[in-house]
C-alpha cells in the first residue's frame, strides 16, 4: 500500500489516463489487399526502380536521378547560390508522354513544355501614340538616371506668334 499522499494521487491519475475512453472513434485503415480486391480497397504499389541522390555538399552541390516503375522519371542538380536545373517526364493515361524541363535562378524559376499555356499573339498592331509615350517614358527615366530632365509640355498655352 501506498502511505505518500502524493504518490496515491500520481498513481490515481495514471491509472485515469491508462483507462480513459478517448472519444475518437477513427475506423483503422483499409488493410492492403493486393490487387485481388475480395471487397477491400485496392492498392497499387508502385516500386523505384532508381533513386541515386547526392546530397547537397559544403557547396550546395547535390543531384537526384528517380525513376519509378510506373514511368515517372525526375532529374534534378543544383549548385552553389542555389541555382537548380532538371526534368520531370511521364506518360498520361490516354498516352501522351509529358516533358518539363526547368531552370531556378537568380532570374526566377523557368519551366519549358509544351503542355504549359502560351499567351495569345497580340491582337491589334499598337497605335504610333502608345509607341511614343513608351519612348518618351523610356527617355525620361534615362534622364532621371543622369540626373537631368526632360523637357515635357508646359502647363500652359503661350501666346500666339
Amino acid at each position: 500500500m501506498i502511505s505518500d499522499p502524493s504518490s496515491q494521487i500520481a498513481l490515481a491519475c495514471l491509472v485515469a489516463v491508462a483507462t480513459a475512453d478517448t472519444g475518437y472513434n477513427v475506423a483503422p485503415p483499409a488493410p492492403y489487399a493486393g490487387r485481388s480486391g475480395g471487397g477491400q480497397r485496392v492498392v497499387d504499389v508502385v516500386p523505384i526502380i532508381r533513386d541515386d541522390r547526392v546530397h547537397p555538399d559544403v557547396y550546395g552541390a547535390y543531384n537526384l536521378q528517380m525513376e519509378t516503375g510506373d514511368g515517372i522519371v525526375r532529374s534534378e542538380q543544383g549548385g552553389p547560390g542555389g541555382a537548380q536545373q532538371g526534368s520531370v517526364s511521364f506518360t498520361f493515361p490516354d498516352g501522351q508522354n509529358f516533358d518539363l524541363s526547368f531552370v531556378a535562378d537568380e532570374n526566377g524559376y523557368q519551366p519549358q513544355s509544351s503542355f504549359l499555356p502560351v499567351a495569345p499573339a497580340f491582337p491589334h498592331p499598337i497605335p504610333q501614340f502608345v509607341l511614343d509615350q513608351i519612348e518618351f517614358a523610356r527617355q525620361e527615366d534615362e534622364a532621371k538616371a543622369r540626373g537631368g530632365s526632360v523637357s515635357s509640355p508646359g502647363r500652359s498655352y503661350g501666346t500666339p506668334n
